[in-house]
């Protein structure tokens, strides 16, 4: 592969480096907490941000109480003229049954450690004190150990997406990270509880 620089592809050369040239790039990656380096230059430059992300199709969501920045797509009623034409650059992933009930489960974790817990500001999860309640909304005669592995496959695959992140060294140990807040507000996490019922409650008992 021969690879080129500007001067080379028509003698340009790169632009000024900007300020916020840094949080451009960490918020590209995922989200941005209030403990990464690049949450100061995102509120400093938010207006700077924003007005970029923008002319690409996107929009710059900063909650400062909660300590989060991320990028989101613009809606379609939000994009107008020629922006409806701008292809996705954040595609949409639809998560199996063992995902997106592992987002259910912590969701509903981190809202009661925000109702009950006012000393804490990390919502840390240990992956064993899941388990049974994870194994009630699979039938009594799958295998324990293929649902302890489904378990840990569903917390690295939310790991990718950035929900969670492994909190210390101990193993097991997950951090709820804000941004599934930001994903899956209230409404949408009712209603998919009201969809995933734990078997017993499922299936009736036959006599």
């Amino acid at each position: 592969m021969i690879e080129t620089t500007p001067s080379a592809q028509g003698g340009g050369v790169l632009p000024a480096y900007k300020d916020w040239s840094l949080a451009a790039v960490r918020l590209l990656q995922g989200p941005v907490y209030s403990d990464d380096q690049a949450w100061e230059l995102t509120l400093r430059y938010q207006s700077a941000l924003s007005d970029y992300y923008a002319r690409i199709g996107l929009m710059l969501i900063v909650d400062e109480a909660e300590g989060l920045a991320f990028l989101r797509q613009l809606a379609d009623d939000e994009a107008r003229d020629e922006y409806q034409d701008l292809p996705r650059l954040f595609r949409r992933t639809r998560l199996g049954y063992d995902v997106t009930l592992l987002c259910v489960l912590l969701r509903d974790e981190l809202r009661r450690f925000e109702e009950e817990d006012v000393d804490h500001r990390r919502c840390v999860i240990e992956q064993s004190d899941l388990l049974d309640v994870w194994k009630s909304f699979f039938p009594s005669s799958e295998d324990e150990v293929r649902l302890h592995r489904s378990l840990e496959s569903a917390f690295k695959k939310l790991e990718t997406l950035r929900f969670v992140s492994r909190f210390g060294d101990a193993p097991g140990s997950w951090e709820v990270r804000r941004i599934l807040k930001a994903r899956l507000p209230v409404s949408e996490l009712e209603r998919l509880k009201g969809q995933l019922q734990p078997k017993e409650v499922q299936e009736p008992a036959h006599g």
